[in-house]
């Protein structure tokens, strides 16, 4: 038998086999189930209030956000933790503890050029304007002379005591230096990044922040459109500009909302969700607000009703971006060690049609955050340059995105993925050696904009991502042998795939010139990635039946190993 015919024969057996399991309740059971019961109706009214609020951790419109959510958990069922017995099965609880530093909200605010009528922004329409932690002007305003610094090198050779300082870079530092030491009313900052197409969405401003310190005084972020202005008067002659600014810094406490769905079976063990509730738009986070809401209560209905269960519990967190989730984490070693699946959703509910971005999976670390080529892309956020030691193979990548595509393909909605780029409630999970994945969409020409509002939120995209997210953990928790020997499939045909791929592309890339033992190395990464990642569905077993996963996981192995080992010995011929 030659060597293809003997891959051949493993895989027909291995399919074969898979037709005759007997796993009660598949992913595709899940997706059929929430596709009647999950209608993203819930998720865009939780956003819709959400994104109302200007929310900074401990302020007004964060906790307001909370609580909405706890009245709708527990309107659903869940019952506050210090009020429920051992028997109830849908809990939760906020969590309170006081911050370190004050917390901070904008109330009202605005800049006029001298001799003009108009502002030349306000927070009616710029909601954004003000730097996080300014403070408030005197209420008649402060009038002051603009002075255009080009950098901190400039900074010195300028007298800017009692002026007001216009930056296109470093405004940090140069508010530090010019403001906090040398005596500079305030700053005017200008810096919105190319992907925001700033010519064209020309009142955008991306929401800007100050480090906290008891010496602050202001900062002001300029939209593409204010920005040109003031720099066209600026060129004509000296500029003075009344700014006005009318914010509240005081001290409050953290809040962090945990509801748990008790695992019928296996309780200690838990998939955890994440959705941060901190920043001001209706995409970031005010989405994961709300979908992370509809998929807890689509689940504690379905429960009731007797229609679905949960063998192992699942866990759902609103707080502070990856502040909350790490503690979590941290806080209670116990529990952490049987958190066996973490998922962040930030930025899920795009109009993708309006906001020009795409849903994104952002894979666990991977040769791609290595060696990205082929239809493997960064996004503009970017991310640093991985090593082989900072590999986490696990089947959870190539599952999600299996069930996401697949949720994909019948609502006729576009599904892709970018290598890891951190940055979200997905880094502590990675951090504490827990598998765990982002859902997001970038790029986003309105990203961290005032611009970022209900307008820019699909229902139909809320809609997707939870079923897609709901029904995968809904498999996991409920997991078993059968549905590890499923997902061994699924990661198998992933890796061929991907080895078929990467042969492409080496052997393109050998012809170009380049080394054969780079490829070589390449294509042995992704071997090992993959053979890892198939032997990480034991977790999943069912201690009295893991005869078939065995079996299930050496003939997938031994497919890569056989294909891996073809296509090196055709890369260096």
């Amino acid at each position: 038998m030659t060597k293809f015919s003997l891959l051949v024969f493993i895989s027909a057996v291995t399919l074969g086999w898979a037709q005759t399991n007997n796993s009660a309740v598949t992913t595709d059971d899940y997706l059929k189930v929430l596709r009647n019961n999950i209608t993203g109706e819930q998720a865009y009214e939780t956003t819709a209030f959400v994104e109302q609020l200007w929310r900074v951790v401990g302020n007004e419109g964060f906790n307001k956000s909370i609580h909405k959510v706890a009245t709708a958990l527990e309107a659903t069922g869940y019952i506050l933790e210090e009020k429920a017995s051992n028997t109830d099965r849908f809990t939760y609880r906020i969590e309170k503890r006081p911050l370190v530093q004050p917390t901070w909200e904008i109330l009202d605010a605005s800049i006029t050029l001298a001799g003009d009528n108009e502002p030349l922004l306000s927070y009616a329409s710029n909601r954004n304007m003000v730097y996080i932690n300014s403070t408030s002007t005197p209420k008649t305003g402060t009038t002051a002379e603009v002075i255009y610094v080009e950098g901190l090198d400039n900074l010195q050779k300028l007298s800017i005591n009692g002026k007001i300082i216009f930056a296109e870079t470093n405004a940090i530092e140069i508010y530090k230096e010019g403001v906090l030491k040398q005596g500079a009313l305030g700053i005017l900052s200008y810096d919105n990044p190319a992907y925001l197409h700033p010519q064209k969405n020309v009142n955008s401003i991306q929401f800007r922040s100050l480090p906290y310190d008891p010496k602050n005084t202001w900062g002001i972020a300029l939209s593409y459109k204010a920005k040109e202005k003031l720099k066209t008067a600026l060129e004509k002659g000296k500029v003075y500009t009344k700014v006005a600014i009318s914010s509240k810094i005081y001290p409050s406490e953290e809040l962090t909302l945990v509801a748990n769905i008790k695992g019928s079976e296996i309780p200690k063990e838990r998939f955890v969700f994440s959705a941060h509730v901190q920043e001001p738009g209706a995409n970031d986070n005010a989405s994961g607000v709300g979908a992370q809401l509809e998929m807890a209560t689509v689940a504690a209905k379905l429960i009731k009703k007797g229609g679905i269960d949960t063998q192992r519990t699942m866990t759902f967190l609103w707080g502070d971006e990856i502040v909350s989730t790490k503690r979590y984490l941290l806080e209670n070693s116990e529990r952490a060690k049987n958190i066996k699946w973490g998922l962040s959703l930030d930025m899920v509910g795009e109009n993708t049609a309006i906001t020009g971005g795409s849903f994104l999976i952002e894979k666990m670390p991977d040769p791609s955050a290595i060696w990205t080529r082929g239809k493997d892309k960064h996004t503009e956020w970017g991310g640093k340059s991985l090593s082989l030691e900072d590999m986490t193979p696990h089947y959870l990548n190539d599952y999600t995105i299996h069930n996401f595509m697949k949720q994909g393909k019948t609502a006729q909605w576009e599904v892709k993925t970018n290598p890891y780029e951190g940055g979200s409630d997905h880094t502590p999970f990675l951090e504490n050696n827990i598998p765990g994945l982002l859902l997001w969409h970038f790029t986003d020409q309105f990203y961290h904009t005032d611009n970022d509002r209900i307008d820019k939120v699909s229902q139909e995209t809320l809609k997707n991502v939870s079923i897609a997210a709901l029904a995968s953990a809904l498999t996991l928790v409920n997991g078993d042998s059968y549905t590890a020997v499923d997902i061994v499939q699924i990661v198998r045909d992933a890796a061929t795939n991907r080895l078929s791929a990467e042969f492409l592309l080496g052997e393109k890339s050998i012809k170009s010139g380049n080394s054969v033992e780079k490829e070589v190395s390449i294509m042995k990464a992704w071997k090992d990635w993959y053979l890892k990642a198939i032997a990480s569905t034991t977790d999943l077993a069912s201690p009295e039946n893991t005869v078939i996963l065995d079996k299930a996981i050496l003939e997938a192995q031994a497919i890569i190993e056989g294909q891996s080992k073809m296509f090196i010995e055709e890369l260096e011929k």
